[in-house]
């Protein structure tokens, strides 16, 4: 896992992007699991959820710890059927990194930011790997991925 963080932290570097890459001896594949490790709170933390349309393409959906996506909602938002969920292979084939640590960047995809996500000071998104996390002010993520904020939460 250790080469997914390292071209995550490669990324960070790169784009002078003002965050902390952080590693943990425990997995942060949930939410929950996460909130631990970090010693976070679960509202700290975002989900990427990764989405196919019926194209085949990418979409991935920023909400944070605590919510849930709308796939309806999603499909409304880019004038689209709704979407339906990723497989851990498509995950890795089209973002470059496993699921369960999916970062919020990095990567080309459509990106969707709940507007609930921009009102934390930072958050808490994947690292790369299960047992990776990055801490940053979720201001920048529209900047990082030319994301459209709009309400995708249930």
């Amino acid at each position: 896992m250790q080469e997914y963080e390292k071209k995550l932290q490669g990324f960070l570097k790169e784009h002078n992007v003002p965050a902390e890459h952080l590693s943990f001896n425990q997995s942060c594949h949930s939410v929950a699991e996460a909130a631990r490790a970090a010693g976070a709170a679960p509202e700290d933390l975002v989900k990427n959820v990764c989405l196919i349309d019926g194209e085949g393409h990418l979409i991935v959906a920023i909400v944070k710890g605590e919510d849930r996506v709308s796939t309806k909602r999603v499909g409304q938002a880019l004038g689209i059927d709704p979407p339906r969920t990723a497989t851990p292979e498509e995950i890795l084939e089209k973002t470059g990194y496993p699921c369960g640590g999916v970062p919020s960047f990095g990567f080309t995809a459509r990106f969707l930011i709940d507007p609930k996500v921009l009102e934390k000071e930072f958050v808490l998104t994947g690292g790369g790997s299960e047992r990776s996390l990055v801490r940053l002010a979720p201001q920048q993520l529209p900047v990082l991925n030319q994301g459209l904020v709009v309400r995708i939460r249930k």
